[in-house]
C-alpha cells in the first residue's frame, strides 16, 4: 500500500453530533456523519453513519456501515454493513449486504451485476 493510500484511508471528514448540512458534498476520502446531512454525499471511500447520524437522500460510495438512520437512495459499490441499531427507508443498489439481527430496512434492494459500477464515472479510481 502506497504512503498516498495509506493515508487517505486513515482520514476522515466528520460532520460532527449537532450539525445540520443541506446540500451536495463530494469527498475524496472517508467520511464519518454524526450529524445530519439533507441532499447527496458522493464519496470515493467508506461512509459511516455513527448511531446518532441521520441522511435523508442520495448516497454514493464505495463502501458503507449504516448504525443511525437513513432515508433515500444508497448506491454502494462495494459493500454495505447495516448494524443492528439502523433504520433505513429507501432504496439499495450494492454488490454485498451485511444486515445484523434487528437492523430495520424497508424498501428495495438491488444486487445485480449491472450495480458493480458507480453511476457517477468520477467516482471511479
Amino acid at each position: 500500500m502506497s504512503k498516498e493510500t495509506e493515508n487517505q484511508s486513515s482520514q476522515y471528514n466528520i460532520i460532527a453530533a449537532g450539525t445540520k448540512m443541506t446540500g451536495d458534498i463530494t469527498s475524496d476520502t472517508n467520511f464519518r456523519l454524526d450529524g445530519q446531512i439533507n441532499g447527496t454525499l458522493k464519496c470515493r471511500g467508506k461512509v459511516i453513519i455513527g448511531q446518532n447520524g441521520a441522511m435523508e437522500g442520495t448516497l454514493e460510495c464505495i463502501n458503507a456501515e449504516i448504525l443511525g438512520k437513513f432515508t433515500g437512495k444508497l448506491i454502494v459499490t462495494e459493500a454495505l454493513q447495516l448494524r443492528a441499531t439502523s433504520k433505513i427507508e429507501g432504496e439499495i443498489k450494492t454488490k454485498i449486504l451485511s444486515v445484523e439481527p434487528n437492523a430495520k430496512f424497508t424498501g428495495t434492494c438491488d444486487m445485480s451485476t449491472a450495480n458493480s459500477q458507480p453511476q457517477n464515472p468520477q467516482l471511479k479510481k
